[in-house]
């Protein structure tokens, strides 16, 4: 998959997760030449796309217009139209969205009103007696069927992208990481860990570590990644008839979060969480990950404080739970009140790359930055990797403008 002879290409990509992959594949079927995609681990989709918990997301949660809306719904029906069509495993399962107190049904109503915004098929409230006959274990007062989500393994995904990328002609390097970045008449010189590249346009795509990839780059964003690492547990064989198929409670509006739910997965066994506890490491899927850097870089930040003044009392319980059994099975008992401390065991982690911007504030939505010679896309967590044939084909069109490929490639 490497390719270590590369010196001089048209388009460098900044990362192998799944909008990187997806960014490559949108340009090489508008025919564009001389791509390449260097990946900084020594395999593709190590990070968010390789710890994902496969949910297609239906598009429910977002803001009707935003970036994250238009995305997803187009980039859902993008994704099953592909999975289709080349035989990857999925399923259009639908979710169960329920509210367990009275103070959750104005926000409940809110999701619905969002959900028909953005022209999700067949969403339908459902009553206590019609929650438990899709799962007859959960618990509710008020409720939401939402059949367009779905499931599937996005690593799976992002490898058919490759295989397609490199059919056409663009190239794949992996552990390439980059260290530099020059600009030169044209053109732009990347250095890397495998050698140097010149290339005469640049696309970030690099997720966890893209603030510090732009700012290699010679742009500043005004963002920083916070990494926020999210614990998964496991049920246990005998206890998986519980769920069913996906059971998500009423989120917060104030974070990006959804909330500790259950997920059936594609290749069998029910996951439940994840939690949102603050990571000391970007890369840090344990609960003693740390690095100095990463953690001097998010105490070091003035903005991180404003947030943590807010949040600290949310931000404590993440942290209790992810220490906790028993706490985190409580708050999955809100869903599910059979469910026992014994029922459920440790399983994998994956860490979110959120933006914050100055003063404090989680960044919502998608954000996608053009800069001379580069888009650097800064914000994309989930529902990135649902959304992710739509985002490359979005970027792609960014830089069928700004690079003016048409014309010169």
């Amino acid at each position: 998959m490497s390719t270590d002879n590369v010196h001089n290409i048209d388009i460098a990509i900044i990362g192998g997760g799944i909008v990187g992959l997806a960014t490559a594949l949108a340009l090489v079927e508008r025919r564009v030449n001389g791509l390449l995609v260097l990946e900084a681990e020594p395999e593709l989709a190590a990070h968010q796309t390789g710890h994902n918990s496969g949910v297609i997301h239906s598009g429910l949660y977002y803001k009707p217009g935003s970036l994250k809306a238009k995305n997803c719904v187009a980039g859902r029906e993008a994704l099953y139209r592909f999975c289709a069509a080349h035989q990857i495993p999925h399923e259009r399962c639908g979710k169960v969205v329920v509210a367990t107190r009275p103070d959750e049904i104005p926000r409940l109503d809110d999701l619905e009103a969002r959900g028909r915004a953005n022209g999700l098929p067949g969403l339908r409230r459902l009553r206590p007696a019609e929650i438990r006959e899709i799962e007859p274990h959960a618990a509710g007062i008020d409720g939401l069927w939402v059949p367009a989500t779905g499931i599937v393994d996005y690593r799976q995904v992002a490898a058919k992208y490759a295989e397609l990328v490199q059919q056409a002609g663009g190239q794949i390097q992996t552990g390439a990481r980059l260290l530099g970045c020059r600009r030169e008449a044209n053109m732009l010189r990347l250095i890397t860990s495998r050698g140097e590249v010149r290339c005469r346009y640049l696309i970030n795509c690099a997720g966890l570590q893209s603030d510090r990839v732009a700012r290699q780059c010679g742009v500043s964003s005004g963002l920083r990644i916070v990494p926020f690492r999210g614990e998964y547990f496991e049920l246990a064989s005998e206890k998986q008839h519980l769920v069913k198929n996906l059971i998500y409670p009423v989120p917060d509006p104030k974070f990006p979060f959804l909330g500790v739910h259950f997920t059936r997965m594609i290749h069998g066994g029910i996951e439940a969480g994840p939690n949102a506890v603050l990571a000391f490491r970007r890369e840090g899927y344990s609960r003693f990950s740390f690095s100095l850097r990463d953690a001097a870089a998010i105490l070091g930040y003035g903005s991180f404080w404003a947030l943590a003044r807010r949040h600290w009392r949310m931000g404590l319980g993440e942290f209790y739970r992810s220490f906790s059994r028993r706490a985190f099975v409580r708050a999955l008992q809100r869903l599910i009140p059979e469910l026992t401390p014994t029922d459920v065991h440790r399983a994998g982690a994956g860490v979110r790359a959120q933006a914050l911007e100055a003063g404090g504030k989680l960044v919502d939505d998608f954000r996608i930055v053009p800069a001379p010679r580069m888009i650097h896309v800064l914000n994309a967590p989930s529902p990135a990797a649902t959304a992710s044939l739509s985002i490359g084909q979005y970027i792609a069109r960014l830089a069928s403008a700004q690079f003016e490929l048409g014309a010169d490639i």
